[in-house]
């Protein structure tokens, strides 16, 4: 494992009801401990957890648009607003990885074919020319490596359940050694239910890990699937 702990830095924060203070969990936030290799960040729409991710991989050093140290494209709007107030500590200090912007993937894809004419390392094939999800497997298999730290921001986007699962046997082979480290805020119970992880919730006015038969996301999956007739019966009746 690379990074050990986060830190927000409370003494610099001047106004902790503008953005992105105003997020509960943000705001509350003291520290985090990572205590395995595969990590998840969990929670609804605007609870911080892309916000959190975007800010580690700014202070990694990685590209806020997407990608690792060396790719210098912009995205609109993709800077981080967190980044100066949060210190990462290390052991050691990670200087290889990736950090993945689903939304924003389309551009790291055109900045690629620029630079890299041949996609060296990237399986030789045009990204642009492969289904959203083939892309996505094709930059885990040939982009990822074993040393390294892997911030991913919704990565099952673009997955299929069935590439799903492709995905999590990756991330097992990548992490084997303990020489990977990946910190994943997604929405997919088919990631999150991946063995052993650490699972933090930005939900409530904290953040706190919680196990996976206890996210929203299982619970309400496993519901569904047991209960589907009853839940759309009762869904659908609410607008009559």
């Amino acid at each position: 494992m690379f990074l050990k702990k986060l830190t927000l830095l409370q003494e610099n924060i001047s106004d902790d009801s503008t953005y992105p203070f105003s997020i509960p969990a943000i705001r509350h936030l003291n520290e985090l401990t990572f205590e395995q290799n595969v990590a998840f960040f969990v929670g609804e729409n605007g609870s911080g957890k892309s916000t959190l991710l975007e800010a580690i991989a700014d202070k990694s050093g990685f590209n806020t648009a997407g990608g690792g140290r060396n790719h210098t494209y912009k995205v609109h709007a993709s800077g981080s607003s967190l980044g100066d107030y949060i210190r990462l500590s290390w052991l050691p200090k990670a200087t290889n990885g990736f950090f993945l912007r689903a939304e924003s993937f389309y551009h790291f894809a055109t900045y690629i074919e620029k630079v890299n004419p041949g996609l060296r390392g990237y399986g030789g094939r045009s990204l642009h020319q492969q289904s959203h999800g083939e892309s996505f497997l094709s930059l885990f298999k040939h982009r990822f490596d074993e040393k390294g730290i892997y911030l991913l921001d919704e990565p099952e986007a673009a997955l299929s359940p069935a590439r799903q699962l492709t995905f999590l046997k990756i991330i097992h082979d990548l992490t084997r050694s303990r020489k990977a480290q990946f910190i994943i805020a997604s929405h997919s119970p088919i990631l999150l239910g991946y063995p052993e992880a650490q699972i933090f919730s930005f939900d409530g006015e904290n953040i706190a890990e919680v196990s996976y038969e206890n996210t929203d996301h299982y619970m309400l999956t496993k519901y569904f699937l047991q209960h589907r007739e009853k839940l759309l019966a009762d869904l659908f009746s609410e607008d009559v």
